[in-house]
């Protein structure tokens, strides 16, 4: 355990060096920060004061729900462009050589794309409510503890496209599936109260919504832990099924590729 943390701490202090290095990439991210809240709202004030889902002023609604599934979206695709940029060079089958478990390796070579993603998140969430001012009545117990269990549901499912790509291939598809078609039915843009009941139910069976919902609640209505502990319970409990299952469809998937001599194939 130790020897990981040390693992860990040494890469992401290599590429926060690295990320000082070339700012340019930072003024970047800022720049389609601003961009993109700028788009939500100015479509807010378009759609106008009368639509309030769930009580809450449209901007800090679509705030919320935008960069949470954003940040679900980039995370799965850092584990699966580590994997595949792995697999098109050549190195996978060298890199599992090493003295550092395989599954183990694929987490530390995402983990710094994945911390920037979370950083990409908190700016967002400043950026939205200093200069745009959305409105936020912040519990910040309630808060932190969603945005843990978020950040153990993100890591679950990059760890999940990554086995998905070592084992068939096809990791892009679960990109595809949360780029292209959750968004629809996970509240990012309208609540699923909206949605026919059995989308609802398809909706509820996913972390995604209640990760949205939570955070709403902690960050714009300021719901104490006592009032979200049923949404806190919810997302605990994929949190603590999600991710070993995922890191043990990894573990599974490259002792197999490496069985069938397949770590290569993309």
């Amino acid at each position: 355990m130790i020897k990981t943390l040390d693992k860990l701490s040494a890469i992401l202090w290599r590429d926060l060096l690295t990320a000082i290095r070339h700012r340019s990439g930072f003024v970047i991210t800022i720049v389609g920060v601003f961009t993109e809240l700028a788009a939500f709202y100015f479509l807010s004030r378009a759609i106008g004061p009368s639509f309030r889902p769930g009580g809450e002023d449209y901007f800090p609604y679509l705030m919320v729900g935008t960069g949470l599934y954003t940040f679900f979206v980039m995370s799965a695709q850092a584990f699966l462009s580590s994997v595949q940029q792995a697999q098109q060079t050549g190195t996978l089958e060298v890199l599992m050589t090493t003295s550092t478990g395989p599954a183990e390796l694929i987490v530390l070579s995402s983990i710094s794309s994945f911390a920037g993603n979370l950083f990409h998140l908190l700016i967002f969430g400043l950026v939205g409510t200093t200069v745009f001012r959305a409105a936020t009545h912040a519990n910040w117990a309630s808060s932190l503890i969603v945005l843990a269990c978020c950040v153990a549901i993100a890591l679950a499912i990059g760890i999940a496209a990554a086995a998905m790509q070592v084992a068939f291939q096809k990791g892009g598809a679960l990109l595809w599936l949360l780029s292209s078609g959750l968004w629809f039915v996970s509240g990012t843009l309208f609540p699923i109260t909206t949605l026919p009941p059995a989308l609802q139910f398809f909706a509820r069976s996913f972390p995604l919504s209640h990760a949205i919902d939570g955070m709403r609640k902690a960050l714009l209505d300021g719901q104490p832990p006592t009032l979200l502990r049923m949404n806190l319970a919810i997302l605990a409990g994929f949190s603590v099924t999600l991710l070993p299952l995922s890191l043990l469809g990894l573990s599974l998937a490259l002792r197999r590729a490496r069985r069938n001599g397949t770590l290569s194939f993309y």
